[in-house]
């Protein structure tokens, strides 16, 4: 006997009802903000026709609150992106708010959870209005975590296992903010906001005065606080930042990045970077140049550009390889490294040692940022942090001295002595424990004009490179034309190696902020 087609039309009913969010009303509204909804997001984001979503008939568990709460306000799922497998969450604010309660944590849980075991990327495009209340309330807030008393940690003691991005394109409280400290990238949408709380309840509950923006603008988190890698300024951007982003990605942990041929009639003669480096030696110069020259088709992918500006991190590929470039900015205040550029670096090592990316180091630099201010800013723990993460790096690592490399960060980027893999040096490199000018002004005082310069000049002697290639620690002087050549060739002497470039993960378990 056949099924009865109304068990099918009921069936049918009921999963349109849900896909309406929630309702007409509230979807003009997202619209009228300049936002689209999440279902609109997930659409644009993805592939044609590859999303297949899960909980489509999920609701709120609270009596009465079924027919108000269509996939309890988080929407999710799988599709492609180029055709390559991710999973998706996203928040739906027309349906409160997009606010946090049980099933919408168990929704987000199971994601995550699937993500790690199909060993595919992560993507959240977040719009949340925070925890919902009286749905978690009192005793209830423990019921937030499924599973058994120590779920809470399968999140907070994240291994990273595939990469995870966070889309900040609304207002973003509570649990967003968890996520965008957990991802490998946080992009913020101009106009959109990231933080703990709400201002609307932090007036109700403590007075404050400010608004959402001042606390968790964009300029607040690209630049203070570093926690968003970029800034876009609007959502078609946004996708195509994740979409390039993923481009430089592997799936997991256990995978090279993806490879791409490189299209060698695009690439920039190399002759072209002695016009970029100038003769004067403390003259500054903008490094960007420097890496397009060097990288397929001039292309890189910035990270955290605002932030910590006088050192650069990016991906590009040479020769179709993808690689991750730590590269002192000589136009930021000298090159001279403070702690926000600590921060920056010590997080682009962990991202690229997780994900099997080379990393490419590239001195320019006088040292730290030192003085009054930078030791209440703890540079000195900074400098530990960074180095503790360097030594264990276990993914190919390749340092290029260009122009001064002096004290301690020399060491903080790989220098002579740090364990680089492979090091070479530009003639125009200077190895030493401080600027010349510097160390005759501390070791002799005060001098006559005359004697300073015939003492400067002696310092700069001593600080060639060639002792230092007599001695084994650099293994070349090259010419710089000749770099990308030299990278080239140690890309593939890499990838053709026992372990083809993929490390042992040793900073998997490192907090993604700190």
């Amino acid at each position: 006997m056949a099924i009865d087609e109304s068990i099918l039309r009921d069936l049918e009913a009921r999963k349109e009802k849900a896909r309406q969010q929630g309702g007409p009303e509230k979807v003009a509204r997202q619209h009228q903000r300049g936002r689209l909804t999440a279902r609109e997001r997930i659409h644009r984001l993805l592939d044609p026709d590859t999303f297949s979503e899960v909980g489509l008939l999920a609701t709120s568990d609270m009596p009465g609150m079924a027919n108000k709460t269509p996939a309890d306000g988080l929407i999710t799922g799988f599709g492609k992106i180029n055709g390559r497998p991710v999973a998706v969450v996203a928040n739906d604010f027309t349906v409160l708010a997009s606010t946090n309660a049980r099933i919408y944590s168990k929704k987000a849980h199971h994601m995550r959870d699937r993500s790690h075991k199909l060993g595919i990327p992560l993507i959240w495009l977040g719009e949340s209005g925070g925890g919902r209340v009286p749905d978690i309330q009192g005793y209830r807030i423990a019921s937030l975590c499924p599973g058994d008393e120590r779920s809470i940690f399968s999140q907070y003691s994240r291994i990273r296992q595939t990469p995870w991005i966070l889309a900040v394109m609304g207002q973003c409280n509570g649990v967003p903010m968890w996520q965008a400290c957990l991802s490998d990238l946080v992009i913020q949408v101009k106009g959109c906001t990231l933080s703990v709380s709400g201002s609307r309840a932090l007036r109700r509950s403590i007075g404050a005065t400010y608004n959402d923006e001042e606390m968790g603008g964009w300029q607040v988190h690209a630049e203070i606080t570093g926690i968003v890698d970029r800034v876009v300024e609007d959502e078609e951007e946004c996708f195509q930042v994740i979409k390039d982003y993923l481009d430089y990605m592997p799936s997991h942990i256990e995978e090279l990045p993806p490879y791409r041929p490189a299209q060698s009639q695009t690439q920039a003669p190399q002759e072209a970077i002695l016009e970029v480096l100038p003769a004067q030696r403390t003259r500054p110069y903008d490094m960007y140049r420097i890496i397009r020259i060097l990288v397929d088709r001039g292309e890189i992918f910035d990270i955290k550009p605002l932030f910590g500006k006088t050192i650069i991190t990016c991906l590009a590929r040479i020769e179709g390889h993808v690689v991750g470039f730590i590269a002192n900015q000589p136009m930021e205040k000298g090159g001279a490294m403070d702690t926000q550029a600590l921060d920056k670096m010590t997080s682009f090592m962990v991202l690229c040692d997780s994900f099997n990316i080379p990393i490419i180091f590239i001195h320019d630099t006088p040292g730290f940022l030192v003085g009054k201010e930078a030791e209440r800013r703890k540079v000195g723990a900074k400098v530990t942090n960074a180095l503790h993460a360097l030594a264990q790096v276990t993914v190919p690592k390749i340092s290029i001295i260009v122009r001064k490399s002096y004290g301690q960060a020399m060491f903080s980027l790989c220098g002579p002595s740090a364990g680089p893999d492979f090091i070479v040096a530009w003639p125009t490199a200077e190895v030493g424990f401080l600027a010349p000018e510097t160390a005759v002004d501390v070791a002799y005082g005060a001098l006559a004009p005359e004697e300073r310069r015939k003492l400067v000049d002696k310092m700069i002697q001593d600080s060639s490179p060639y002792p230092l290639a007599q001695e084994f620690y650099l293994h070349d002087i090259i010419d710089p034309r000749e770099t990308r050549d030299y990278l080239a060739e140690v890309l593939g002497r890499v990838r053709n190696s026992k372990h083809r470039g993929i490390g042992q993960h040793r900073l998997i378990n490192w907090p993604t902020k700190f």
